[in-house]
């Protein structure tokens, strides 16, 4: 933020704002490549995590994915009910529950491959763009989760 933006209130000035712009834009633009594969951009990001990770519990989901358990239960719900995860008890901690591809998940991986050429191909953005893009936003993300949890530690 420039001096001049800094303490503004017009909206176009703000962080969040632009932020919340890009993430419903880019939600956009990923909708008619994940519509063909018959999937919703969370299912996604759930897939991706488990294509990544293998067979995993629910609990390292919500933490790759930066979601509450209120968020994933229904969307692991549909997705097994679609035919793409299974989920069963820990044989080691009946609390935990893995959740593991099916054929038909695993099946989509290959599909599903060509998403992200076609997002950067849509978006103009090249390698090096998205590199730079990805890396600075994880850095907010760090910085911001840091100040989130410093105001919880102040209110304690």
């Amino acid at each position: 933020m420039t001096n001049e933006t800094q303490g503004s209130t017009h909206l176009d000035d703000q962080l969040c704002f632009a932020l919340y712009a890009a993430q419903r834009a880019v939600t956009a633009a990923y909708r008619p490549l994940l519509d063909e594969l018959g999937l919703t951009y969370p299912q996604y990001l759930v897939l991706l995590a488990l294509w990544d990770q293998g067979e995993t519990t629910v609990k390292q989901l919500l933490s790759t994915l930066h979601l509450d358990y209120g968020t994933m239960s229904p969307l692991l719900k549909r997705m097994e009910g679609a035919g793409l995860i299974h989920r069963t008890r820990s044989p080691h901690d009946e609390r935990a529950v893995l959740v593991s591809c099916t054929g038909r998940g695993e099946e989509l991986r290959h599909r599903a491959a060509r998403v992200p050429g076609a997002l950067l191909s849509a978006t103009g953005l090249d390698g090096s763009d998205v590199a730079r893009l990805r890396e600075e936003l994880w850095e907010l993300a760090e910085r911001a989760a840091g100040a989130a949890e410093s105001g919880r530690a102040r209110r304690r």
